[in-house]
């Protein structure tokens, strides 16, 4: 039996265990099933590892995107350039190699979006996600700020945010969890009163299907759309990947 998994601190929000078992149902896929790993820590990585010999790979999710790099053997130029890791592949002499299908996943949700007016974005957090966010907004050259609360250097304050800045970004997209399940009433606190009809807004959770801020986001005439096809995009990616293919 091939066992995958899918390893991050709470993992009550994910359809990864569902995508993946319906997947190997539907292809009468016999040998192969997928788990989901809550790790307390990234410490705890190496004793999973041992601890199950037959994984074979595994998805990776917040908040251990990045951290995960330091127990990985080896990282594609795609996760390096972003600086964050959401698939592992367990080769057959046990090395640890790091890809990021995110970016791939990503990709594939502006596309569709994509229009003439989205030169400048509002990419909210500064984690795992927003990196390979970044790593996309940069190949279509889209112009960027990232919003954090921790106060980093590189990214404009929650409580900077005024009416000027969100009527001269018109691309928004949220990667942090604010706003996934169990908490679905929570949102990014933004001044959602300058959103309007030019606005594309994009969450890339997908759990709930709307969260309060695609629903706020929404009420104001903004285009809206969650992350489930990223998340379908980016665990086909990761199947490849396991599988010995290149994605594309």
């Amino acid at each position: 039996m091939k066992r995958y998994g899918l390893i991050g601190r709470s993992l009550t929000h994910s359809y990864s265990q569902k995508y993946f078992r319906e997947k190997f149902a539907r292809l009468k896929i016999v040998d192969c099933d997928y788990e989901l790993f809550e790790l307390r820590s990234i410490e705890e990585l190496k004793n999973l590892i041992t601890l199950n010999p037959e994984l074979c790979g595994f998805n990776v999710t917040i908040p251990y995107k990045q951290v995960v790099i330091s127990y990985l053997d080896e990282i594609s130029s795609e996760a390096n350039e972003s600086g964050a890791v959401n698939t592992v592949l367990i080769d057959h002499t046990k090395k640890l190699i790091g890809y990021n299908t995110d970016v791939i996943g990503f990709e594939k949700c502006l596309r569709p979006v994509l229009q003439g007016h989205l030169q400048r974005a509002l990419v909210l957090g500064t984690g795992g996600a927003s990196a390979a966010v970044v790593s996309v907004l940069k190949k279509f050259d889209i112009k960027y700020h990232l919003v954090s609360s921790s106060g980093k250097s590189n990214a404009i304050g929650y409580k900077d945010l005024n009416d000027a800045i969100i009527s001269s970004h018109f691309l928004i997209i949220n990667t942090t969890p604010v706003g996934q399940f169990p908490f679905v009433g929570e949102y990014p606190q933004i001044p959602y009163d300058a959103i309007g009809p030019k606005h594309v807004c994009l969450d890339l959770i997908y759990n709930p299907t709307e969260t309060e801020f695609l629903r706020k986001c929404h009420a104001r005439g903004a285009q809206t759309d969650n992350g489930l096809s990223m998340l379908y995009a980016q665990a086909e990616a990761s199947w490849l990947i396991w599988n010995g293919d290149k994605p594309v």
